[in-house]
């Protein structure tokens, strides 16, 4: 029965060992980093990580970057290993998180951890973020390859159309960061802009003599509201003369117009022939009216001769010698 024991304490040491010999294998560098360099990592976190489906290697890492760069990193109020780890399990980036928070540290820009994981749920580029913040970036108005087309087109007040093509230089704007519009709302906005700066212009020949005036036009609407970026400068770099669209939209006008008046003119050539057709159609009908009544004559005197209200009398002296009917006394007498 003793040896019994004994061996079942033999196998239960053995099995420590070994179990100790796995965890040292699998964390004991990790753990010889993170303390070597003060981050923080006991090795019952390393392990608590591992059992919750958290890399340690990532956790360690960012633990290190952020203590060597001078970043808080206290278990209480600072980058914590719970903070860390809630974060890699809601699916973001913690190394970029970590390295954008390095960023702005040193371009003194007001970006906590806090802060920076927020951004980075949100599905943003953290870390290029903050690098356009400090160094701004230009945005090409139009995109060719998200809209197809090289220049943006606008017509003057003269009707003369210009192409025109713009850089958009632009610095990201923190504060707007979450739930701000992105570079395709900069770029729509930019592009609305100058085909208005172009309608308000007088003459082309002020955009291709001034083509800044289409900048400073665009600069004035405040156009990097509500979005992720602000407007450093809009620069025109191409103006290019296209058709005259005033002069074709007279002709075309003119042209319209011209069948339109063609259209009326026929229209009342036939009223016109309708109406001579009418007028033709009542003379024939008066003409049968006439000779009707002239038939009717003949017949209207024979009844009157027959009834003897119709003579002859003789003439006067003051007359001529022609018979002739005599008035309405007469032939009722």
């Amino acid at each position: 029965m003793g040896l019994l024991i004994t061996i079942s304490t033999i196998l239960l040491m053995i099995a420590f060992v070994l179990g100790l010999i796995i965890v040292l294998s699998i964390y004991g560098r990790l753990w010889v980093e993170a303390y070597s360099c003060g981050a923080e990592v006991s090795m019952r976190e390393l392990i608590s990580m591992s059992l919750r489906g958290v890399n340690p290697r990532t956790i360690v890492t960012a633990k290190i970057m952020g203590k060597q760069s001078g970043i808080e990193i206290d278990q209480a109020s600072g980058m914590s290993n719970a903070r860390l780890e809630a974060h890699a399990l809601a699916g973001g980036d913690v190394i970029n998180v970590v390295l954008a928070t390095i960023a702005a540290k040193y371009a003194q820009l007001p970006l906590g951890f806090d802060r920076a994981m927020s951004i980075d749920l949100a599905g943003r580029d953290l870390v290029d973020s903050v690098r356009t913040t400090v160094s701004p970036k230009v945005i090409h108005c139009p995109d060719v390859a998200d809209l197809g087309q090289a220049s943006i087109s606008g017509v003057s007040k003269d009707g003369i159309e210009l192409f025109v093509r713009a850089w958009v230089t632009v610095r990201t704007n923190l504060d707007q960061l979450i739930g701000g519009a992105t570079e395709k709302t900069i770029i729509a906005r930019v592009g609305q802009g100058i085909i208005s700066a172009i309608g308000s212009t007088e003459s082309f020949k002020l955009v291709l003599e001034t083509p800044s005036i289409i900048s400073k036009k665009v600069l004035d609407r405040g156009l990097d509201a509500n979005t992720s970026f602000a407007i450093v400068s809009i620069d025109i770099v191409n103006v290019s003369v296209g058709t005259n669209i005033g002069a074709s939209l007279m002709i075309a006008q003119a042209e319209a117009d011209m069948k339109t008046a063609t259209a009326e003119a026929e229209s009342r050539l036939a009223m016109a022939m309708a109406y001579e057709q009418e007028m033709t159609a009542r003379i024939t009908e008066r003409r049968a009216e006439l000779i009707l009544a002239e038939a009717l004559v003949p017949s209207a005197l024979a009844v009157a001769y027959a009834q003897g209200n119709f003579h002859f009398s003789s003439p006067s002296p003051s007359q001529d010698n022609f018979p002739h009917i005599c008035d309405g006394t007469s032939i009722g007498a």
